[in-house]
């Protein structure tokens, strides 16, 4: 039986409460030997807080959690669906369905990056265009929308079930050698 990933929607901002509250409950076994993974994809991104530049870790897709598992059976939905902070599964709770295509594609080419999505490092070409050298906007330029030097941001339109909405990735600029 191979795993699926779903996604559950739940507080936003209570993202690291749901997943701490998960994984003590007696229940469900959240790990990777029992088949249960639950993912809370983060970000890396420098800010600016009162003049200063600060490094901060944001979530990538806020309200939003992915859980691997073979199937949600009884006991996990209950499990979830009582945890405090959760809202549904998506597409919803009657209806609840892994992702696939595209979408799946999108949240494997995260998750392929660990839990905390570090900054990419990129170069600009003669253009003035973002060539991303690694990390993990390398392979989204093409869903790339808008890109800020000053904030070194790249903001980058994703999809998922259907849902556009757009995320701000963090980069360096690799300064080329003279």
């Amino acid at each position: 039986m191979t795993n699926s990933i779903y996604v559950l929607q739940i507080e936003t901002g209570a993202e690291a409460r749901f997943v701490e509250q998960v994984r003590k409950d007696p229940r469900v076994d959240v790990t990777e030997r029992s088949g249960l993974c639950l993912w809370w994809p983060r970000r890396k991104l420098r800010i600016r807080r009162r003049g200063r530049r600060v490094n901060v870790v944001a979530p990538v897709f806020p309200g939003y959690l992915f859980l691997q598992a073979p199937e949600i059976d009884e006991t996990l939905f209950r499990t979830l669906r009582s945890t405090r902070g959760f809202y549904r599964f998506l597409r919803d709770n009657r209806n609840i369905e892994p992702l696939g295509g595209k979408d799946l594609e999108t949240i494997r080419h995260f998750l392929s990056f660990g839990e905390v999505l570090d900054r990419s490092t990129v170069t600009f070409d003669e253009n003035n265009r973002i060539v991303v050298q690694r990390g993990p906007l390398k392979g989204l330029e093409g869903l790339i929308i808008k890109v800020d030097k000053r904030k070194r941001r790249a903001k980058v339109r994703l999809d998922l079930y259907e849902n556009s909405f757009s995320v701000d990735l963090g980069f360096e600029i690799l300064e080329a050698s003279r």
